[in-house]
């Protein structure tokens, strides 16, 4: 049964702690979104930004604190498949024998039996997911044969063939080509008018601005959490980057 306290939310992390050999990662960090909703995390290399997405997806354990997705335990939620996390590095060797279809099928295959073998729903999913990111020509085109743009385009058209609730994207701007860009930002505002939960590490000031409803600033804990008009000031950028100057970071305000 799903507890009455999270179950309005999408995800819900109340005071969550992570350490590495006694050494923390991340403190007393709490973050709650809803569907619909875009957050951007935002913090240095080494903040506690992959800690954070880590914890979300059960990959490291917590030493203190709690995490429901869609009001169920992290346990149910791997089951149920309702988070999908891209990466900022694929993972994945180029000169590996795998083609665009092979890597969005593997989206699919915590719905598979245990002999894997694609039903007619999951071929759909596959397909309708390689054209959402506009790769259906590339099909069956070696990883290794990509552009950066167009591999990053692969692994999010995996996520959308898990069909999750929750996205969870790895600096998703990062290297990447000007259609690309263009086409992830306007596939984040298609995600968020379907009710998907978005939230997104990020070093690009500009498209938190441009499209992140809320923000959280994080420095091994958070430093602000909140609207992304509110938040989002020079004074809370200034000490989420250990007291660099804003406009350094994203120009002055226009």
């Amino acid at each position: 049964m799903k507890s009455m306290e999270f179950e309005k939310y999408r995800i819900e992390a109340e005071n969550i702690c992570v350490d590495y050999n006694g050494k923390v990662a991340l403190y007393d960090a709490t973050l709650r979104l809803k569907a619909g909703q875009i957050c951007g995390l935002v913090g240095m290399n080494g903040a506690g930004k992959t800690t954070f997405f880590n914890a979300l997806t059960g990959f490291v354990n917590l030493s203190k604190g709690k995490i429901r997705i869609n009001g169920e335990t992290l346990k149910t939620s791997q089951k149920d498949q309702a988070v999908a996390y891209v990466p900022q590095n694929e993972g994945i060797d180029a000169d590996f024998p795998v083609n665009v279809w092979d890597i969005v099928m593997m989206g699919r295959y915590g719905s598979m039996n245990i002999f894997r073998s694609p039903r007619e729903s999951d071929i759909q999913a596959v397909k309708n997911a390689i054209e959402r990111v506009d790769l259906f020509d590339y099909s069956f085109t070696p990883i290794g044969n990509l552009s950066g743009g167009q591999r990053k385009r692969t692994f999010l058209a995996r996520a959308i063939a898990q069909r999750a609730s929750i996205l969870l994207l790895d600096e998703p701007f990062a290297g990447v080509d000007i259609r690309t860009e263009k086409l992830i930002s306007e596939l984040f505002i298609q995600f968020k008018n379907e009710g998907k939960t978005i939230l997104l590490s990020t070093h690009d000031m500009i498209h938190v601005r441009e499209f992140c409803d809320l923000v959280l600033l994080i420095n091994k804990t958070v430093v602000a959490y909140g609207d992304t008009s509110e938040v989002f000031t020079p004074e809370n950028i200034t000490s989420t980057f250990g007291g660099m100057s804003p406009d350094f970071l994203f120009g002055p305000e226009s």
